[in-house]
């Protein structure tokens, strides 16, 4: 069970995976929702990935090491990658890990 606070989202996975939905959701009090249907959902979800997926192949593409990639590898590397912020003085990686 979840208790929903002001500007939480709910239905998010009955929106991408194009099934009905897994709980009621209930007010306690008076509230206002805004409601997204799915197409545009899912034209903001495509959106964002084709934009992430631009800035990270930019990114990509000045790296001597990946010159040699062509645009589809590069492409393919691109969805794989994410980004982290890590405070400062963080191990980023740890020997023998």
């Amino acid at each position: 069970v979840k208790t929903c606070v002001p500007g939480d989202v709910f239905g998010e996975l009955a929106l991408l995976y194009n099934c009905p939905r897994k709980a009621t959701v209930q007010s306690k009090e008076p509230s206002v929702c805004w409601q997204l249907d799915r197409d545009t959902f899912n034209n903001i979800v495509r959106e964002a990935a084709q934009k992430k997926r631009e800035r990270y192949d930019l990114f990509l593409a000045k790296v001597p090491l990946l010159q040699s990639m062509d645009t589809y590898e590069r492409g393919q590397l691109a969805d794989a990658m994410g980004s982290e912020s890590l405070p400062a003085n963080s191990d980023v990686m740890v020997q023998g890990e």
